[in-house]
């Protein structure tokens, strides 16, 4: 049985809906980030960790890729032409939402005080705006990021949007409005909400 360190307000959340996604059975533990027992699998101190058969597995994003293969769900097989473009949706996501996202929380909670530059977020927000209209030109026709079927970009997607209201980082593409819902009302998303 699968194990998820990490609390579910962190990365660890993306994990614990990819083995609702996939129906796995999971014990989920939510050390938080730093702690004794989550540095003695990831000497980060970095969560989530996944724990497969006692072998510790890091970033959040790599895990749901390893999932995603292992069970052959929710992504498009290694090698294809499909999964290169899915790659490179994932990466674009990791580099121009999660990245902007993730500065700005350590620029208001994260990072200690005396480091912590408050106008940064306002060229954050732009830079987020941007990057939603270039995602609005590469997403596929479908009620997906890659047409018609869920895939890693989407759980990375969703999780991020969550970060962007959080920190009220305006959503400005109203597809992506409609499609945050679309993907709020997945059982399984639902079932990792309410943890």
């Amino acid at each position: 049985m699968y194990q998820v360190i990490g609390p579910a307000s962190t990365r660890a959340f993306r994990v614990l809906w990819m083995l609702e996604e996939l129906d796995q059975p999971f014990e989920h533990h939510p050390a938080p980030p730093r702690s004794d027992e989550v540095v003695e699998l990831n000497p980060s101190g970095k969560v989530p960790v996944l724990v497969d058969d006692g072998v510790p597995i890091s970033d959040s994003t790599a895990i749901l890729q390893y999932l995603a293969d292992r069970h052959g769900a929710l992504t498009h097989p290694a090698g294809t032409r499909a999964r290169a473009r899915q790659d490179s949706l994932t990466q674009f996501l990791l580099d121009e939402f999660d990245a902007i996202l993730w500065t700005a929380a350590r620029h208001t909670f994260v990072l200690p005080e005396e480091l912590r530059v408050t106008g940064i977020k306002q060229s954050l927000r732009w830079e987020f705006q941007q990057s939603q209209k270039t995602l609005s030109r590469r997403a596929a026709e479908g009620p997906f990021l890659m047409g018609e079927e869920i895939t890693v970009p989407d759980i990375i997607l969703t999780h991020c949007l969550i970060w962007a209201r959080a920190a009220r980082f305006p959503i400005g593409e109203a597809w992506l409005e409609e499609y945050e819902a679309r993907m709020h009302a997945r059982p399984a998303y639902r079932r990792t909400s309410d943890r």
